[in-house]
């Protein structure tokens, strides 16, 4: 694989507001593929905003609506990686991320851990989403993960095992917690990324939101992960950006001949001892 160039499109979404949001997200389109990217990465949700609650079935679409479409269309230029309220033909509704490619839909994940905790009540809201699959795309094979995904060691695990050397996560992550001088909430993302990034031998791009709902601040600070674990860009704080940066090929592959700890993984111990487990635990 050659490398690449991505831009991660911190935007500030309007809650509820579709059509404007695909308007921005239309505009950002347009400036990356201009700046000759190959991927654009927009946060979670980032077609409807996030604290939706009782808009949850206003908002949503399903994949053939008219907005999606449009986006599958943008996509014959730019491979485009997007949140949305999802609704299916029996009305469930899913916090889903749609990767598309070549005026197709290459992939479509609905999150699977649904936060209930502190700021979050999406298990009110959401359907649960039951399957993390990496897939092929002319980047390389990529697993998609929407924000509370990242948070459960297995998420990430899975999609590397199935041979994900690109994680892309979406994300509207509130700001929380004065760490110092800076945002513990960011310091807890930028620990994650680093160490699933070198853990997993695998790139990691983090796509978070800005702007303020409901008086809740969503900080930003989107990055660029290295296999070795290294932040090789990061967005600013709190305000909208359009971060550009360049996933090199060859950072993986000194990585993997490095630190080979992905090689080592023994699948069949993991998959037999938590078959173990299950059995013990469901008696």
């Amino acid at each position: 694989m050659a490398n690449f160039t991505v831009v991660l499109a911190q935007v500030k979404p309007k809650l509820g507001c579709v059509a404007d949001n695909l308007a921005l997200i239309e505009e950002r389109i347009q400036q990356a593929t201009a700046a000759k990217a190959d991927l654009i990465v927009f946060p979670e949700l980032a077609l409807t905003g996030y604290f939706l609650k009782d808009l949850v079935p206003e908002v949503a679409r399903r994949v053939d609506s008219p907005e999606i479409r449009r986006l599958v269309e943008l996509s014959r230029t730019i491979s485009i990686a997007i949140g949305f309220v999802e609704v299916t033909r029996d009305y469930r509704f899913f916090n889903s991320a749609l990767y598309l490619e070549d005026g197709a839909i290459k992939h479509l994940h609905r999150k699977v851990y649904l936060p209930t905790y502190g700021l979050f009540d999406e298990q009110r809201y959401f359907a649960h989403g039951e399957q993390f699959r990496a897939f092929d795309t002319k980047l390389g094979r990529v697993g998609l993960l929407i924000c509370e995904d990242m948070w459960h060691l297995s998420a990430s695990y899975i999609l590397a095992m199935d041979g994900a050397t690109l994680l892309v996560c979406l994300s509207s992550s509130p700001g929380r917690g004065i760490d110092g001088e800076s945002l513990g909430s960011a310091n807890a993302w930028q620990q994650l990324t680093s160490t699933t990034a070198m853990f997993l031998n695998c790139r990691v791009l983090y796509c978070n939101r800005v702007g303020y709902e409901d008086g809740v601040n969503f900080w930003g600070g989107s990055e660029y992960v290295a296999p070795s674990g290294e932040s090789l860009a990061r967005a600013t704080l709190l305000e909208e950006d359009m971060l550009v940066t360049t996933v090199e090929e060859g950072a993986l592959r000194r990585e993997r001949i490095f630190s080979p700890m992905l090689r080592d993984e023994n699948l069949f111990v993991t998959m037999q001892e938590l078959r173990r487990i299950k059995r013990e635990r469901c008696l």
